[in-house]
């Protein structure tokens, strides 16, 4: 009996973790647009120094793409969208719940010229676009990525649409638009003004769109049904949305709800 009391206690003290081990990581999967490619980060760091033993794995893309990827099943626990569009057709289809979805900012547009750039939009407006100096105008593709709709809607609102179709370059997201500014493939981009608090388009003059002619831009973010962590999904969720998560999306220009 002896023997078989000490085989016991010795199996049990083997399955116990060692004094001091740290528990085991958790994991939280993002799937952010990637307007958020500055901000997610800050957000990122800020959120794990709070919550120890926490990783906040970020996947960046346009949000008409992930979108497509969450109804075929991809394993991400929250969805941090341009708009509010993509996140109430996963809360119609059942792949979110309303009560898990919140407006977390609201987005800017802005044309970017490439420094030396003579295009005179700010007094002329986006009718300078008609010139046949302007050969490529960059903007994200708008059948996937919110950003690249408002762009359109801001083209047709001010008229200039059908004279610069032709000069689109698209882009499969907001950052492939971005590169294609800051690399020379294009005279002017449109872009989320949140992206050009990068280096990369730190030498470029930002002008921002006026706000009328393009739709506002609600940004909204979900927790997913099937997530893995939902609490932890919520948790992040709601630390983009507070006081912290709030001051780290104002730094990178965005308004807020």
């Amino acid at each position: 009996m002896f023997h078989r009391t000490s085989l016991a206690l010795a199996l049990l003290l083997a399955a116990l973790p060692a004094r001091g081990e740290a528990p085991p990581r958790r994991t939280v999967t993002v799937a952010a647009a990637a307007n958020l490619k500055l901000a997610v980060e800050d957000l990122k760091k800020a959120f794990e120094a709070e919550q120890a033993g926490v990783e906040v794995a970020v996947t960046l893309g346009a949000s008409g793409t992930f979108f497509a990827q969450i109804q075929n099943g991809a394993p991400f626990d929250v969805f941090l969208s341009a708009d509010r569009e993509y996140p109430a057709k996963l809360v119609a289809a059942n792949l979110a719940a309303a009560a898990d979805e919140r407006v977390y900012a609201i987005g800017k547009l802005v044309a970017w010229l490439p420094p030396g750039s003579k295009l005179d939009l700010e007094k002329r407006g986006l009718a300078a676009l008609a010139d046949p100096s302007v050969k490529r105008i960059a903007m994200a593709n708008p059948a996937v990525a919110p950003f690249g709709r408002a762009t359109e809607w801001a083209f047709r609102s001010a008229g200039v649409y059908d004279a610069v179709k032709e000069k689109l370059v698209l882009g499969t997201s907001v950052a492939q638009a971005a590169q294609f500014a800051t690399t020379g493939a294009a005279d002017v981009a449109f872009l989320p003004y949140s992206l050009t608090f990068g280096p990369e388009l730190a030498s470029g003059k930002t002008i921002l769109v006026p706000e009328a002619i393009y739709p506002r831009m609600e940004q909204s973010g979900v927790v997913l049904a099937s997530s893995k962590e939902p609490a932890l999904a919520r948790a992040f969720l709601a630390f983009t949305g507070g006081e912290k998560g709030r001051a780290i999306l104002a730094k990178y220009g965005y308004g807020l709800p």
